[in-house]
């Protein structure tokens, strides 16, 4: 699937380890993309074990937390399941 949304600090975001921490350890792993037209709006190809699993883990009070620590603007943010 792919996943984009806008992050306060695109340098920040890229670094931040977050990510790993939170999909890690479900077997969710990602790849990362930067808009070069728009600063800010980023994106990540996810891959995961299921469509439902990413769901839970996205829907976690950690995860939203985790997502506003590290920059992302979370009302910002689109999912894009492959056709």
């Amino acid at each position: 699937m792919l996943v984009v949304h806008e992050v306060d600090n695109v340098d920040s975001w890229l670094s931040s380890p977050t990510r790993r921490e939170v999909f890690g350890p479900f077997g969710i792993t990602t790849r990362t993309f930067v808009d070069r037209e728009r600063p800010n709006w980023v994106g990540l190809v996810v891959e995961t074990p299921s469509l439902e699993l990413f769901q839970d883990v996205m829907e976690s009070t950690g995860t939203v937390s985790a997502m506003r620590r590290g920059g992302v603007r979370v009302e910002t943010l689109h999912v894009l399941i492959e056709g």
